[in-house]
């Protein structure tokens, strides 16, 4: 599930009751909906990895 928080947005994870990932500070739209709909952890995963080069 994605989250505001102050700067941006986090990944909050509710099975480990903990935040995950980097924080960003735009929430990318395909990312956000994966994370609040399906929430693949592959799909997950390789937007993480392509939005965290990006950030680079």
């Amino acid at each position: 599930m994605a989250r505001g928080v102050p700067g941006g947005y986090r990944v909050w994870d509710n099975t480990g009751r903990r935040w995950w990932g980097d924080l960003y500070e735009l929430c990318p739209d395909d990312l956000l909906t994966e994370l609040n709909g399906a929430a693949d952890p592959a799909r997950v995963s390789a937007l993480l990895k392509r939005y965290r080069a990006l950030k680079r």
